[in-house]
């Protein structure tokens, strides 16, 4: 049992060793050495170049709509809500070289950047409870941050009605949206999960939506945010139950290298840790035997078949007689040389 909870334990530090790793570079090193010799290789500000691109004409398409919208609205007689204006993209602080001091090392050929110029970065809310009407029947899926302990999520953890839907500030997100709980319970605040539903969220949790080329960056953020976990739990903030904000999630830095490379980090990650998962398994089941194994030796001790049965042994009742006699006798004893005490009136 010692050596199974120290090989676990060994699995745990493999495991934050090989995201370590891949996030400075060193997974991939002979490979990006090769692309580079043949100059296959884009650098990570020109894939940033082109996202900011694409992100700029989006933002110009989604006015083009949201005006086209406000024109009906008006020739509608401004009847129901005034379409919501597209936010625009956040412009982020610059990363300088007191930012990413702590963060380590990464190839000439990475960049370091904010989650935030890579995906747009919201929450959700918790419809008042009172209002009956926006739980009853509801059919759309709504999920709290104890549902990000897995590294998907499948099912919602409950449902609210398209009453809430419209009447409140929840938004509902797409499948792959890539989710970050802010606070929780124990382990909960700053684990991380993928969508596989549509669902919308409360306000525990951080969602990031990627679009376009941001979407391809999704395997390799999402690896990140498991890499990350114990580092941004330090960023969280308040009192007894402290907190991560969306500013710190969607300030939060990290390196990035071109598309070819994080496939092939991502593989890499995968490859060793699912081996990690196969040793995990066998680690727990074997644990699992070695405890019934303790069982059952206790349970086969005292049913006395661990040791032969010698029928020239003396019989416990005997023993037993033997016991209960030497008791009386002592018993009797005690009470012959109690002595009695004069008390003075």
């Amino acid at each position: 049992i010692a050596s199974l909870k120290t090989a676990r334990q060994q699995l745990k530090v493999y495991r934050q060793a090989v995201l370590k790793w891949a996030f400075e570079g060193k997974l991939t090193a002979q490979w990006r050495e090769e692309q580079q010799r043949q100059g296959k290789l884009e650098s990570a500000d020109t894939l940033l170049a082109k996202i900011k691109a694409e992100r700029e004409q989006r933002y110009q398409k989604e006015l083009e709509i949201w005006q086209a919208e406000v024109e009906a609205w008006d020739a509608n007689g401004k009847e129901g809500k005034k379409p919501r204006r597209p936010s625009e993209q956040k412009e982020l602080a610059a990363i300088t070289k007191e930012d990413v001091e702590e963060l380590g090392n990464i190839p000439e050929s990475w960049t370091w950047v904010r989650i935030g110029s890579l995906a747009r970065v919201g929450t959700g809310i918790t419809p008042l409870k009172k209002k009956t009407e926006y739980y009853e029947n509801g059919s759309i899926p709504w999920v709290t941050s104890g549902a990000l302990n897995e590294a998907f999520v499948r099912k919602p953890s409950s449902y609210i009605t398209k009453l809430a839907l419209k009447e409140t500030n929840l938004k509902l997100y797409p499948v792959n949206t890539l989710l970050v709980a802010l606070y929780g319970e124990g382990k909960t605040r700053g684990k991380s999960s993928e969508l596989l539903i549509e669902a919308t969220t409360n306000q525990a949790v951080a969602a990031i939506v990627q679009e376009g080329y941001e979407e391809k960056i999704r395997p390799y953020l999402k690896c990140f945010l498991q890499k990350n976990y114990d580092a941004i739990r330090r960023k969280s903030s308040g009192g007894v139950q402290p907190n991560l904000n969306l500013g710190i999630v969607e300030n939060t830095i990290f390196p990035i290298c071109s598309f070819e490379e994080q496939e092939k980090i991502v593989e890499e990650i995968e490859s060793r840790l699912s081996i990690c998962d196969r040793l995990e398994a066998d680690i727990e089941t074997n644990l699992k035997k070695a405890e019934a194994l303790r069982q059952s030796i206790l349970k086969q001790a005292f049913e006395g078949k661990l040791v032969p049965q010698d029928p020239n042994d003396e019989p416990a009742s005997v023993l037993l007689e033997r016991i209960r006699t030497k008791r009386e006798a002592e018993k009797g004893n005690g009470k012959g040389r109690a002595k009695t005490r004069k008390v003075d009136n």
